[in-house]
């Protein structure tokens, strides 16, 4: 798929170019994905541009949310007409009708984001296997990411005792939470490093030397501490509660409010990761399952209780 740069233009002119098109530009069609969170535009240059529906209505969107986030050249006349299936977008131009993939329009979402011991974050492009960018900014040991479902945002958590956010779009660093410094989360016998991390919307939850705490991320802002003296090494949202892990045998449930609702017995000692299997296309396997320092993995059907073990 070649994408739309123009061709012959000296460097320091393509902004000038680029201005231009869009003065004289017209739209003829548009086409939303198949997911929904995408929008297909065509115009009169032949180039088809994709916008993240998803990432433009977010309430954090900024202007760079509302630019395409692909443009590639689709026809040599203009992009008359265009229709969506399951699987391709269709576009019509003069004499032709092209089919696109969908899921290779969106390769960009073909990438794993990677983070250790170099202290960066990584962004390997699934398809090539080839290494596309760093985001530098801890200055140590990277414990944990958590994606942002609604915007190219990722959060980081390191040794460092930071959680740092990341536009994906920019490789830029846009926000650092310096969690130890705050009295209320701070425990200096555990620590500063930040072992878990998770986020939902405009909210992020964070712990490991410090507490774990509920965070406005807005406003850098720590709403709740939850009453648990153990690092926590796994967390995550689930509905309208927090489940977390980590020193000791049980799956804890907090209400947002920070209190302790229940607390699950595993067969591990110790727990160190939780996964939550919520694929629509499974609703069956629908299982919340824990492990840790033992050669078990624990399955939970509900929130109450163990169902059974997966040994290996």
């Amino acid at each position: 798929m070649e994408r739309a740069v123009p061709h012959a233009v000296p460097l320091g002119q393509i902004e000038v170019f680029q201005a231009l098109q869009r003065l004289h530009m017209t739209i003829f069609s548009q086409s939303v994905s198949p997911c929904g969170k995408f929008l297909a535009a065509g115009n009169n240059y032949g180039q088809i541009a994709i916008f993240s529906l998803s990432a433009a209505l977010s309430s954090e969107a900024k202007e760079e949310s509302k630019k395409p986030v692909v443009t590639f050249q689709a026809h040599d006349g203009p992009v008359y007409c265009m229709v969506s299936t399951d699987r391709h977008l269709l576009s019509a131009g003069d004499g032709e009708v092209k089919a696109w993939l969908w899921a290779e329009i969106l390769k960009k979402e073909n990438s794993l984001i990677l983070a250790g011991g170099d202290c960066q974050l990584h962004t390997m492009d699934l398809e090539t296997g080839t290494f596309t960018r760093a985001l530098r900014g801890h200055t140590d040991y990277i414990h944990c990411l958590a994606l942002r479902e609604r915007s190219p945002e990722v959060l980081s958590g390191g040794e460092d005792g930071t959680v740092r956010l990341w536009d994906l779009r920019s490789a830029q660093e846009v926000q650092t939470i310096e969690v130890y410094k705050h009295e209320e989360c701070s425990r200096p016998h555990n620590g500063r490093w930040i072992g878990c991390l998770a986020t939902d919307s405009d909210w992020m939850v964070c712990g490991g030397g410090p507490a774990l705490t509920l965070w406005h991320l807005r406003s850098s802002t720590p709403t709740t501490v939850f009453p648990m003296r153990a690092p926590q090494k796994h967390v995550t949202f689930y509905q309208d509660l927090i489940l977390s892990a980590g020193q000791g045998h049980c799956v804890n449930q907090w209400q947002l409010s920070g209190e302790l609702k229940a607390q699950v017995p595993g067969s591990s000692p110790g727990l160190l990761s939780l996964s939550l299997n919520q694929q629509p296309a499974a609703p069956e396997c629908k299982v919340l399952t824990a492990a840790g320092n033992s050669c078990r993995v624990d399955v939970f059907t509900n929130l109450g209780y163990r169902a059974f073990s997966l040994s290996f």
